[in-house]
């Protein structure tokens, strides 16, 4: 894959945890993806919370950060305008702050996919209307 990759809490949990219901999907879809992936602290928080409620250790996510296979490309304080603006767009969702910081980071990123299991990104939109490329299961 040449496109920019957006990573969502989901398959990074997946990654990380063997025997999810999607580690396999995800695994083969991780070892085409050209690092970096992008995301955000929202997520990373998401996920450290996750993989310690699966009783594994978050450290594993700083790793993939020190290893560069992840890098940081959103901040909230700089983005909080647009963040707040697509929070309540889509409060009836509701669209988590992890879900509005990927949504942002397309739209700085035209050429990119978020790859995800959260099936509210076929719903969001970037730039007011447009669709969100997705890298997901199929439904």
């Amino acid at each position: 894959m040449s496109e920019v990759v957006l990573l969502d809490t989901g398959p990074l949990v997946s990654f990380l945890v063997s025997g999810l219901e999607h580690t396999a999907w995800v695994q083969s879809q991780w070892s085409r993806i050209r690092a970096p992936m992008l995301t955000c602290e929202a997520v990373l928080t998401e996920a450290a919370f996750l993989l310690k409620r699966e009783g594994a250790d978050p450290d594993a996510v700083f790793e993939l950060l020190h290893r560069k296979i992840l890098r940081v490309a959103l901040r909230v304080e700089e983005e909080q305008v647009a963040l707040r603006a697509l929070m309540r767009r889509y409060r009836d969702r509701p669209m988590s702050l992890a879900d509005a910081c990927l949504v942002r980071l397309s739209e700085s990123h035209p050429s990119c996919r978020v790859f995800t299991l959260d099936s509210d990104f076929r719903f969001y939109r970037r730039l007011g209307n447009r669709v969100i490329p997705v890298l997901m299961p199929e439904a």
